[in-house]
């Protein structure tokens, strides 16, 4: 879906739901941990050829042409691929993840013209955002900090599967933390903000407990996207700023 349609059409439910219970794991049929394994590291090596910043906006054709054109890399296999499409194009219900589809297609590409890198921090905004979060850092002041922006399809794939793999490959525990690949708000317009020198902080609930956020929450034109007991099924996320 494009990002200014989802915008248009986005409606998000008012039903609450409380933390799910993970009676098993779920994972995309006769898909092996290997797989996953391949998928990530093949992933990583793409991030080392373009850089960080560079893959938080590439797109999936973009990362394919770079597996085919670096030896070290390597091109994707028929089964890689395979297991990439089903579970982009999988109901995420099957997961226990319960938010709206963000994305139809899997190489929806982020165009440069519509995106701002804020600097220090190899993450971008949507230019159409671009003056909200300047305005957080004004009134919140420069102690707060962009940890996460603009997200391709490719980079949301590469922090699931992380987050997949850190969770004994259940792909329903890693979706209570991490939106699958097409579900996520960071490809139309939400980023994450934290606390400069808080580290890996920022994104737990200690960040809730910091001045930064203490004085963001106050601000009446601010939303965070996944309160406690949110609609998805995702755990509470102080971090992430709701802009759709």
């Amino acid at each position: 879906m494009d990002r200014r349609k989802f915008i248009k059409t986005a409606a998000i439910g008012t039903m609450i739901a409380t933390m799910p219970t993970f009676a098993k794991e779920i994972a995309p049929k006769n898909i092996e941990q290997t797989i996953v394994d391949a998928v990530l590291e093949r992933l990583k090596k793409v991030m080392a050829v373009v850089g960080f910043g560079n893959f938080n906006i590439i797109s999936f054709d973009e990362v394919l042409k770079v597996s085919r054109n670096y030896s070290k890399v390597g091109e994707f296999t028929t089964e890689e691929l395979a297991f990439i499409e089903e579970l982009f194009y999988k109901d995420s219900k099957e997961f226990g993840f319960f938010g709206v589809r963000t994305c139809n297609d899997l190489t929806q590409p982020i165009y440069k013209k519509d995106i701002y890198k804020v600097p220090g921090t190899g993450h971008y905004i949507f230019k159409d955002y671009l003056p909200l979060y300047n305005r957080l850092i004004r009134d919140v002041g420069d102690t707060l900090i962009l940890t996460s922006g603009v997200r391709s399809v490719s980079k949301q794939l590469s922090l699931f599967l992380n987050r997949v793999k850190r969770l004994n490959y259940d792909f329903s525990k890693a979706s209570y933390s991490i939106a699958p690949p097409g579900y996520s708000y960071h490809s139309v317009g939400d980023f994450d903000v934290g606390k400069v020198g808080f580290g890996l902080a920022n994104f737990s609930s200690q960040f809730a407990q910091t001045e930064e956020f203490k004085k963001l929450i106050q601000l009446p034109y601010v939303n965070i996207r996944y309160y406690e007991g949110n609609s998805d099924g995702v755990r509470y996320e102080p971090w992430h700023i709701k802009v759709i």
